[in-house]
Formats: structure tokens, sequence, C-alpha cells
């Protein structure tokens, strides 16, 4: 989360906090033996085969990880 500035000239209405995700890849560097695996159905709705790499997307007004 952070905060942008907001211009008294500017003609919009200006958002107090922003906030984004970043996946969880970045962090790894590189993949490591033995990581934990989904099932081929579980993995199919994850949209990957490895559990750390698992990041759901919740969208501003979702209930989930963050704020609301």
């Amino acid at each position: 989360m952070w905060q942008p500035y907001a211009s008294p000239f500017d003609p919009c209405p200006p958002i107090p906090v922003k906030e984004y995700s970043t996946p969880p890849h970045l962090y790894l560097g590189f993949q490591p033996e033995d990581l934990p695996q989904f099932t081929p159905r579980e993995a199919l709705y994850a949209g990957t085969l490895w559990k750390p790499f698992y990041d759901p997307y919740y969208g501003p007004k979702e209930k989930g990880r963050g704020t609301s």
C-alpha cells in the first residue's frame, strides 16, 4: 500500500491509498527441489502446479487478504 501525491490542481478526485499485489515467484529466485504440489485437478483450478506459487486475486471490493 502507498499514498500517492495529490496535487491541489488535479481535476480528478484523489485516490488516498493505492495497493497492489506482487506474485510470489518474484521472491523465490529459483525453483527448489521437492516443492509441495497440488493434485492435477487442484492445479487446473489454481493455475499452477506448485503450492508456493499460488496467489489468488481478490478484487478491491472482495473480502480476502488485505484491508477489505
